[in-house]
């Protein structure tokens, strides 16, 4: 019993001496941050405009913070190749599609989007955890099919139907930003899934095809797709000056915040913008308050910590030699990637505003929530790839693997 109890908690050693910490120190370091910006940004909204005290969406995001934080715990704990049991993965993507559904009968309108049920004081918006699922059942599915992964119409085409369902859903609500997102991360996966060129070609004449024969179906529905909301988003990027009184209203404040805040900024919870000019100041354009009262270093230090992770996302998911896993952690970091591009876009005027907030940032319990998640499981991915390699070293190794190891370092050099 003792040897028995003494090799765990070796084990255990090992394992923990296998984490990123590096990793899970940015996190850190992006959620506390994020938590003082959310409290300095919306301190002056929360009492003007929604007649609450000044700290009441500061105290939500620690709650989320709390929730998030125990979530990655148990995610980075909990081994992930658990997460691809075929059983597990029909039960998410069942509730994920009943979800979305409900959502047109018992859903609640917030900015013009019937994205979210309201429980009790709380709001949940299920889209957001959409992006989860979407990305653990493409790398389960994609890694099952490995081995027939160039067969179009049973390897690569059902998993790309299934998303397009998924993505329908959310933009019927309409969340077209939510339903960008998970078709850019799909996209990402399914080009790193291992097909070929060949299949690649086909697949797309076989989206080509699809596309006009729905074609007739959005010329009839132009109205409801491009409305005079969505269409001014595109006018007023040309030339938000133009349409100041209206759709270029929170693009210019969001220009006068980050020029007012120069290269050192006014000073923490000093910015001018946050006093009713900017809306959104703590969940779209959060960042422009980072600018204004923070300068260049505020947001740099963001830029420089969201980087790292998305890298070092990426670098795992290279270093990882279960399919499964490489492409978890693929679209973990192009999730996070693909909505700080659209999110700093926006902010800067680079692209129309789509209502994408800030990863670890902006005020947003649904979607703090959900990227801790996604942060434990690329913990447990890298901790397992560094304990293997570890493993691998302290093996002894054959003449046979000399052997092998040497003729493999004498054809590379």
């Amino acid at each position: 019993m003792e040897v028995g109890s003494r090799e765990e908690d070796v084990m255990l050693k090992k394992m923990l001496k296998s984490y990123d910490y590096s990793l899970i120190f940015a996190i850190v370091l992006l959620c506390g941050f994020g938590l003082v910006m959310v409290y300095s940004s919306s301190m002056i909204t929360a009492v003007s405009r929604y007649n609450v005290s000044s700290n009441f969406f500061f105290m939500r995001q620690l709650f989320a913070l709390i929730a998030g934080g125990a979530l990655f715990i148990l995610m980075a704990v909990f081994p992930y190749k658990a997460l691809a049991h075929q059983k597990f993965q029909k039960g998410i993507l069942l509730v994920s599609v009943l979800a979305l559904i409900s959502l047109f009968v018992f859903g609640h309108v917030a900015g013009n989007a019937q994205s979210w049920f309201k429980i009790g004081g709380m709001s949940i918006q299920p889209g957001e955890f959409v992006k989860l699922v979407v990305i653990l059942y493409l790398a389960a599915v994609y890694a099952k099919k490995q081995s027939y992964i160039d067969h179009l119409l049973t390897g690569v085409a059902p998993p790309v139907v299934m998303t397009l369902v998924i993505c329908s859903l959310i933009a019927m609500q309409p969340d077209f930003g939510t339903a960008m997102i998970i078709g850019l991360i799909a996209t990402c996966m399914i080009l790193c899934s291992g097909f070929s060129g060949k299949t690649l070609m086909r697949l797309v004449l076989l989206g080509g095809i699809v596309l006009i024969l729905i074609s007739p179906i959005i010329y009839l529905n132009q109205d409801k797709i491009l409305t005079e909301g969505r269409l001014a988003r595109f006018e007023s990027l040309e030339d938000p000056f133009k349409y100041a009184n209206s759709s270029g209203l929170q693009v210019i404040n969001s220009y006068y915040a980050i020029g007012s805040g120069g290269i050192f900024g006014l000073g923490l919870g000093e910015s001018i913008q946050k006093y009713g000019y900017l809306p959104e100041s703590h969940t779209d354009f959060i960042m422009a308050v980072i600018a204004e009262e923070l300068g260049i270093f505020g947001v740099l230090f963001v830029i420089f910590l969201l980087g790292f992770i998305v890298i070092k996302g990426f670098y795992i998911a290279r270093k990882c030699e279960d399919p499964f896993g490489s492409l978890l952690a693929i679209g973990i970091s192009s999730m996070i990637a693909i909505q700080s591009f659209i999110n700093l876009g926006g902010v800067s005027g680079l692209i129309p505003i789509t209502g994408v907030t800030l990863p670890f940032i902006s005020y947003g319990g649904s979607s703090l929530v959900l990227l801790l998640a996604s942060m434990g499981i690329l913990a447990n991915i890298s901790m397992f790839v560094k304990y293997s390699e570890n493993k691998k070293k302290r093996e002894p190794l054959g003449p046979k693997g000399m052997k092998k190891k040497q003729l493999k370092k004498t054809v590379y050099l």
